[in-house]
């Protein structure tokens, strides 16, 4: 199983504390957290995209690429791209560049996104918003294959011949397809025989566990192999301590600052208590054996083979949140490494085997 620590980039006010750091200092956080992530021996590193309020997490692409710069084993995500709100284009321009720069580190989690806010930003509607996210993952993964592209295009001017540079280093580049609830994004994975990860925040295990069963058959109906699909699910938030008490004690004055957030946005309630949130959310809040054994129980609906972890403290002190994520990597991590297989896919750069093509691909 592999191991990713991820960021949304949230910027608000510590929920303990109700302090708000100055965003020179969230970004600085950012970085040092991707550097305690290979560190500590993640596999991965994630950075959201999101174009409102409470998030800063507006170019993953030049934060990626600061922390291409200071580390050099970890894998480089995102989490994920926007393309329902790009142009799929100068989206490849971003990526293939920061690819090149990052040796071939990166990985993409695409989707529609979501939010009103960043969705009127952009002038995109309910309506048409998947209709925008597969057009431009269409085109995206055509520019990042062949060296000439011809697309008859509905959202961007189209594309006739077109070529864009930097051509790729990744050829091509993996891509992830982000789904929370809806199966337009799981067929589209499926379609192309793409990996799926299920964003597992914020509602029990049930909702999510039917996308991917819908992903895994959907997979099957487009007549690719079962034992190629890869999995990954996210967690609702981590801490691991050494007794399942010490590890609720610290978690709950979050818990609490976190559901008065929500209630008074009026944001819908899930799990009212934290006891509810431990035992039916995907939060990994307890002792190693019980962080373990929850993971096991997932691993049995999802069949998942990689996890993502929230790299930010989250209203944890900063040592504190250092030493949980040690503690996951020195009791939970090899376990859950042993009993669980890696995705059937390449973590490392993925080279050509054959030139590029000049064929050219209508839409």
């Amino acid at each position: 199983m592999k191991f990713l620590a991820i960021t949304l980039i949230t910027h608000r006010p510590d929920p303990v504390t109700g302090v708000r750091k100055s965003t020179h200092d969230r970004f600085r956080e950012v970085l040092d957290n991707a550097v305690m992530a290979e560190e500590l021996g993640f596999d991965g590193f994630g950075v959201g995209e999101r174009h409102e309020r409470p998030f800063i997490s507006s170019s993953p692409t030049v934060v990626l690429s600061h922390v291409a710069a200071l580390t050099k084993r970890i894998r480089l995500f995102t989490a994920v791209t926007t393309l329902s709100l790009l142009d799929p284009v100068r989206a490849y321009e971003d990526y293939a560049t920061l690819d090149h720069l990052s040796g071939g580190r990166l990985d993409l989690i695409i989707g529609k996104g979501n939010g009103t806010a960043q969705r009127e930003l952009f002038q995109v509607t309910p309506e048409d918003q998947w209709d925008r996210n597969a057009e431009s993952y269409e085109v995206f993964r055509q520019l990042w294959r062949q060296d000439k592209v011809t697309a008859d295009t509905r959202f961007r001017p189209p594309l006739t011949d077109a070529e864009v540079w930097p051509r790729p280093y990744q050829q091509p580049i993996r891509v992830w397809h982000g789904s929370a609830t809806s199966k337009e994004s799981v067929d589209l994975a499926a379609r192309y025989g793409d990996p799926l990860f299920s964003a597992n925040v914020t509602h029990p295990i049930e909702p999510y566990a039917e996308l991917i069963r819908h992903y895994r058959e959907r997979w099957e109906h487009y007549g690719h192999d079962p034992a190629r699909i890869a999995v990954g699910a996210g967690t609702a938030g981590v801490h691991v301590a050494p007794t399942s008490q010490q590890a609720l004690a610290a978690y709950r004055p979050i818990f609490e600052a976190n559901l008065a957030h929500f209630r008074q946005a009026g944001l819908p309630v899930v799990f009212e208590t934290l006891e509810d949130f431990v035992a039916r959310s995907s939060a990994l809040i307890g002792s190693p054996q019980q962080v373990i054994e929850k993971v096991r129980r997932y691993h049995e609906e999802f069949g998942h083979t990689v996890l993502h972890l929230h790299a930010d403290a989250g209203g944890l002190p900063e040592a504190a949140h250092r030493a949980s994520l040690e503690l996951f990597q020195s009791h939970v991590a090899p376990v859950l490494r042993r009993e669980i297989p890696d995705p059937p896919l390449a973590w490392g750069p993925v080279l050509p085997t054959q030139p590029l093509t000049q064929e050219s691909v209508h839409v």
